[in-house]
């Protein structure tokens, strides 16, 4: 295909339908009929140039067209609950199965570092006095660590809690594309702050206490913020190494599957919050509460292994639909 043709040819209908679509809530009966008519005869061009000649610019400028006239001639897409569940049922699983070694793999180092670190803490009383004075110790490890969950009315702390972790996720999945270095400061400060008190409980032998009360929120918790991990490193390594594609469409894809992450994070996250608030504090016995954190993760991990799963398995890759997306020229591999 001749390209400097074929615009010639038809540069004209598509500067019409340009304006047509400007105009779309202004036309009258014969303009909207036109309006439809080179829609149609635009999309021809594009599948066109799709098949014969892949002009990258040519290529981007018809596809936004199209899409802006498909959006004129058939109206913007109201979501609904079909949207909802095929979104809870098919994409977020898929794009979380599919980043599972991203974020496995940053658990087990996070909770490898983190064993090691609470050792130490708890090994070595000259780093305890360097964390804090003794008064303060035996304060944090007698009575501060307990009362923190029970110290605020139940739901304004599961709110705190849900803002709070939700700013902690997005952090991870926003700060990725900086080649995941911020992401990895994000779990450090985390793992820190984790660390510290683990160490200096474990060191007063209430170690019991601690994972009595970090249990059964922290399970679903700390897999929310590693799904998010997982998705910001996957996100810088694609600006490292973004494969056979462009680097630009490369990153788009894992972007928008961040996005897919962090809307459904925000249900997960909600969910250990309310655990925290009141489940943690409440007077369940010591078992009846880690029961409760443990079948949370449970089902969690559950769901995105039979959902996910099937879902790519099916060919799902995480990303919005095809027609949203806009068109990419193909690669080789």
């Amino acid at each position: 295909m001749d390209i400097d043709a074929f615009v010639a040819a038809h540069q004209r209908e598509w500067d019409r339908l340009d304006e047509l679509v400007r105009r779309r809530g202004r036309l009258t009966g014969p303009e909207a009929d036109e309006l439809v008519s080179l829609y149609r005869a635009v999309s021809t061009h594009l599948s066109a140039v799709r098949a014969a000649a892949p002009d990258p610019v040519l290529l981007g400028r018809l596809s936004r067209l199209v899409a802006r006239a498909r959006t004129a001639v058939a109206g913007t897409h109201d979501p609904g609950w079909r949207d909802v569940a095929r979104f809870l049922t098919v994409r977020f699983p898929a794009v979380v199965y599919r980043n599972r070694y991203w974020w496995v793999t940053t658990a087990l180092v996070f909770v490898a570092v983190s064993v090691a670190m609470a050792w130490w803490v708890a090994a070595n009383p000259e780093v305890q006095s360097a964390v804090a004075a003794p008064e303060q110790i035996r304060q944090l490890v007698e009575h501060d660590f307990e009362n923190y969950y029970s110290e605020h009315p139940a739901g304004s702390f599961a709110a705190r809690v849900w803002v709070n972790n939700a700013w902690v996720a997005a952090a991870c999945l926003l700060l990725g594309v900086f080649l995941g270095v911020p992401v990895i400061y994000v779990l450090w400060m985390n793992a820190v702050n984790l660390v510290a008190s683990a160490g200096l409980m474990a060191s007063a032998g209430r170690l019991d206490v601690f994972f009595g009360l970090i249990t059964p929120h922290g399970l679903l918790e700390l897999t929310a913020v590693f799904v998010a991990a997982g998705a910001g490193l996957r996100l810088g390594w694609t600006v490292i190494d973004p494969g056979p594609r462009g680097r630009a469409d490369a990153l788009a894809e894992a972007g928008r599957s961040a996005v897919a992450v962090a809307v459904g994070l925000v249900g997960v996250l909600l969910i250990s919050g309310v655990i925290e608030a009141f489940v943690t504090p409440s007077g369940l016995p010591t078992w009846g509460r880690v029961g409760i954190g443990v079948a949370a993760e449970v089902a969690f991990l559950a769901y995105v292994w039979v959902f996910g799963r099937r879902a790519v398995a099916a060919g799902e890759v995480g990303d919005v639909d095809e027609d949203a997306r806009g068109d990419a020229l193909p690669v080789a591999g």
